[in-house]
């Protein structure tokens, strides 16, 4: 399969709300609009498969891709987000990270998001009990998987606090030994999405890509790649991984967040400029691939 080039794109310029706006309903105010996308080439979900991120169940791909910024903490990074035109917003409620907020912190940011953006609540081997009660703080969240939790585990809490969830598959490097997408697919095959993001001690935020085109060509679910994503090379990890699940999305964190004195991400913190940026170079893919409809 001839690979598509991943575009070059400088800097989106769109404006920030002024202080105190409500962003309304998540629309960019830069002016990139994504163009019509015809539908991917992978294979189709089976019939009573929950569609994930709002796509219908019979194969159609929306026309763009949809973006989750995760680990905000501060209503101006919510703001931010919604304004660049995200599809959803993450909130950590894992005690250790860096990002973490508490239910009632989430609840009051997640107040700020519009119709249609969509808050996610990640957990790293939390008690079913207190899952259920962030749900009832938190009406319409997704429940994102980051630990040991098992297939039976996730469906129960799901089922519990009727919501769907995601759960992340933890790809590892080469070195660390094989990992096999496909049956992790298949044992979550309940999950609304199956989340790509790399194998790090401890869990989750480390901040490190893995090697895309090692993955199955064709994986039996909704994929959302995540993991080191930057506005530098998410379009390239867009074009590897185009047409191997039934649609795809992408999710970041570190990647737009403020860069802190000893040039690092400074945790929990967002930076405007930078999520606009990923978002203007994630919608410059939507554009190369509504040009070249089969790389």
């Amino acid at each position: 399969m001839r690979k598509v080039q991943a575009p070059t794109l400088p800097a989106a310029h769109g404006a920030l709300p002024p202080e105190g706006a409500h962003p309304a309903l998540g629309r960019p105010s830069g002016g990139v609009t994504a163009p019509t996308l015809p539908a991917a080439h992978g294979a189709l979900p089976p019939e009573g498969a929950h569609p994930a991120l709002g796509r219908p169940s019979g194969g159609v791909t929306a026309a763009r891709t949809r973006i989750k910024i995760c680990g905000l903490t501060r209503e101006s990074d919510v703001d931010a987000a919604v304004a660049a035109g995200v599809d959803a917003i993450g909130f950590v409620r894992y005690p250790p990270s860096g990002r973490y907020v508490t239910a009632a912190q989430a609840a009051r940011l997640a107040s700020r998001l519009p119709p249609m953006v969509t808050p996610v609540l990640l957990y790293v081997n939390a008690d079913a009990d207190e899952i259920a009660q962030d749900c009832a703080l938190l009406p319409g969240a997704v429940l994102q998987f980051h630990g040991d939790e098992g297939a039976a585990d996730c469906s129960a809490v799901a089922r519990r606090c009727g919501r769907p969830y995601w759960r992340a598959a933890r790809i590892p490097t080469p070195a660390d030994g094989g990992f096999d997408l496909l049956e992790f697919a298949r044992d979550f095959c309940t999950a609304s999405a199956i989340v790509l993001d790399a194998h790090v001690e401890g869990f989750g935020g480390g901040g490190r890509t893995f090697d895309w085109s090692r993955l199955p060509p064709s994986v039996p679910a909704h994929l959302v790649l995540s993991g080191g994503l930057t506005p530098a090379n998410v379009s390239a990890g867009l074009c590897e991984l185009q047409g191997r699940g039934w649609s795809l999305a992408v999710d970041v964190s570190s990647g737009v967040e403020a860069i802190g004195a000893d040039g690092r991400p400074t945790q929990g913190i967002k930076d405007a400029n930078r999520i606009h940026e990923f978002v203007a170079a994630v919608r410059a893919v939507d554009a190369l691939l509504a040009r070249h409809p089969n790389p």
